[in-house]
């Protein structure tokens, strides 16, 4: 075993850990923490298999911009604890049949092909290569995802200002 598959192993489980963290965390600042820990675990993949253009998307994008939103509007909505199960149990047996489902498809994919063990040929870009090629073909995906971006904070500006001024319906209403 060389330093690099030590090192990619390590961090494997590292961005493991923190996304079992992340979705299993009843705080939602917490699973936003441990969601950023994720993804620098990824941007450190990424760095690792000659793709440094990408980890610096990956901390820049998804760290930077995405989980500052998200801990945004965790704050202005105010989400608080209820008590009881994580999980409700009328989620806990769909949730571990699919579970189940996409276990049982990742072993038929990764052991069925005997070719997939097989390594990968390095692709390389030049990051102006990128951008030109992302720009020019896949520009609707990047306008969706912004508008998308725009549309949930205005979601929690209005979620926050109906629980500030207590507007909030009564139990009554809802």
């Amino acid at each position: 075993m060389t330093i690099y598959t030590i090192l990619f192993y390590l961090i494997a489980a590292l961005i493991l850990f923190a996304t079992t963290f992340a979705v299993t965390r009843r705080n939602m600042v917490y699973a936003v923490i441990y969601l950023v820990l994720s993804f620098f675990g990824t941007a450190m993949l990424f760095y690792l298999l000659g793709a440094p253009f990408l980890a610096a998307l990956e901390v820049i994008i998804y760290a930077g911009a995405i989980m500052v939103l998200f801990l945004f509007i965790i704050m202005m909505i105010r989400v608080e604890e209820k008590p009881g199960t994580f999980f409700p149990k009328g989620q806990q047996l769909p949730a571990v049949l699919l579970c189940g489902l996409y276990l049982a498809a990742f072993v038929i994919l990764v052991g069925g092909d005997p070719g997939g063990w097989e390594p990968l040929t390095a692709a390389q870009a030049l990051p102006k290569e990128f951008a030109s090629y992302l720009f020019k073909h896949q520009w609707l995906s990047i306008e969706i995802a912004s508008a998308l971006l725009l549309v949930a904070l205005i979601g929690a500006l209005v979620l926050g200002r109906r629980i500030k001024r207590g507007d909030a319906p009564t139990t009554e209403e809802r």
